[in-house]
């Protein structure tokens, strides 16, 4: 089964940026959703952003929308998020999932694969 892990999470002031990537161990087939997610201490889990990897237009919810950006690198099995304008209310840890059978891609759905999450906290 592929394992996700998560990188490039960290402290960050408000107004500033992170990147953060999830690198799976396996191959990602051209037809998988792939998200990121999050939990702030406290909170429910929340449906960041969601890219299909055969195309198409991410998915992102609307407390993100102008300010992330998913995307993925196929030759390298990578899911990244790239993070701007970064509030405190988005401090959380982020979670990287896929799973092939949900289409289409959004945050629904119920994930089979995720990582073990990177720490973002910005103060």
């Amino acid at each position: 089964h592929v394992q996700l892990v998560e990188s490039g999470g960290g402290s960050v002031q408000a107004g500033g940026s992170l990147r953060l990537s999830c690198a799976a161990s396996l191959y990602i087939a051209s037809s998988t959703c792939m998200a990121w997610f999050r939990q702030a201490p406290g909170k429910e889990r929340e449906g960041v952003a969601a890219i299909y990897t055969g195309g198409g237009t991410p998915y992102y919810a609307d407390s993100v929308k102008g300010r992330f950006t998913i995307s993925q690198d196929n030759a390298k099995s990578t899911l990244n998020l790239q993070m701007n304008s970064l509030k405190p209310e988005d401090t959380a840890i982020y979670y990287c999932a896929t799973d092939a059978s949900i289409y289409p891609c959004t945050v629904d759905g119920i994930w089979s694969r995720w990582g073990q999450g990177t720490q973002v906290t910005v103060s």
